[in-house]
């Protein structure tokens, strides 16, 4: 994939799809696929190169000066973005000129002179220019002056729970099901399970002492944690399953929160090794324990539990 931030070295021409798509959710996904689409249908010019036009920072971190913690870091976007053939990311800089923008000068300057864009593909609450005046309707309207097509889509919903209660497919809501624990939405909002991705570092190897050895992950720190507690877990490369703890071990009085994975039936050194966890089951919360002693009859229930699960619920990987 090439990523830039500047318009000078964007790869031309461009069918592009428009937003911030933290965390490339089902929503998301629904606006990339008409410029993919698009791309794989044109027979009589150049074709253009699928891309998403993002903003960075994001405009409410511009407007509000607070850092959000994100669903998809660059790295995992990126991947993801890769995953669904998008071959290009441009991060415009969103500064205090690019805020004041109207909504024709942003498509006339940036979009068609700059992007040279072809097609645009947004979602029905796409919001454009200077104080978030413009709409998607407004962007269909003005880039069809310049003879620019623009898709539209739809919001797209869930079922929230069992009693098939829909929910919207938003960054926002995906945010709230993890700090729930609610994974299970979580997963299904996403179209794919939740992930935690860091190298393996050294930890005060407590989990070996207690005859339960964890994978310390670093996780990048602008990463969106869910809630602190222990969770049914994926792991790959390894392809293990496995218990997964996110929270500061207040048992031994930890002062950071830390994310410790122990992999069933592994017993190989995995330090310097980059582990992803994907999360299917919140477990119990995390709690502080008497002594070791509690601590190791609870891991080795949560052992017992995870084996039940997948064994159970897991046995096709792709079940959220």
């Amino acid at each position: 994939m090439w990523v830039t931030s500047s318009t000078n070295q964007v790869l031309k021409p461009n069918a592009i799809a428009l937003g911030n798509f933290d965390g490339i959710h089902r929503g998301h996904q629904q606006v990339l696929q008409p410029i993919l689409h698009y791309v794989n249908h044109i027979t009589d010019r150049d074709i253009p190169t699928p891309t998403l036009v993002s903003f960075n920072p994001h405009p409410q971190e511009f407007f509000t000066g607070v850092t959000k913690k994100l669903l998809t870091p660059l790295p995992e976007k990126i991947q993801q973005l890769e995953r669904l053939g998008i071959q290009q990311l441009v991060l415009l800089p969103f500064d205090n000129t690019f805020a004041q923008f109207p909504p024709q000068e942003f498509v006339a300057k940036i979009l068609v002179e700059q992007l040279q864009v072809s097609f645009i593909s947004v979602g029905e609450d796409f919001r454009f220019g200077h104080q978030r005046a413009g709409t998607a309707k407004d962007l269909k309207a003005i880039a069809s002056q310049f003879g620019v097509e623009v898709s539209i889509a739809s919001l797209e919903t869930t079922p929230k729970n069992n009693h098939e209660k829909q929910i919207r497919i938003s960054s926002s809501h995906l945010r709230t099901a993890l700090q729930k624990g609610d994974i299970p939405l979580a997963n299904r909002l996403l179209g794919r399970a939740y992930s935690l991705t860091g190298k393996v570092v050294q930890g005060t190897r407590l989990g070996s002492k207690i005859g339960f050895p964890t994978a310390n992950l670093q996780i990048p720190p602008n990463k969106f944690l869910p809630k602190r507690g222990v969770y049914l877990v994926r792991v790959t490369p390894t392809q293990n399953w496995g218990v997964m703890n996110v929270g500061c071990r207040p048992t031994v009085d930890g002062q950071t929160t830390t994310v410790e994975v122990h992999l069933l039936d592994w017993y190989k050194n995995l330090y310097g090794k980059t582990l992803t966890a994907s999360l299917y089951r919140f477990m119990r919360p995390e709690q502080k324990f008497s002594s070791l002693e509690a601590l190791k009859a609870t891991i080795a229930e949560d052992c017992q539990l995870a084996r039940t699960l997948f064994q159970s619920n897991f046995t096709n990987n792709s079940t959220y």
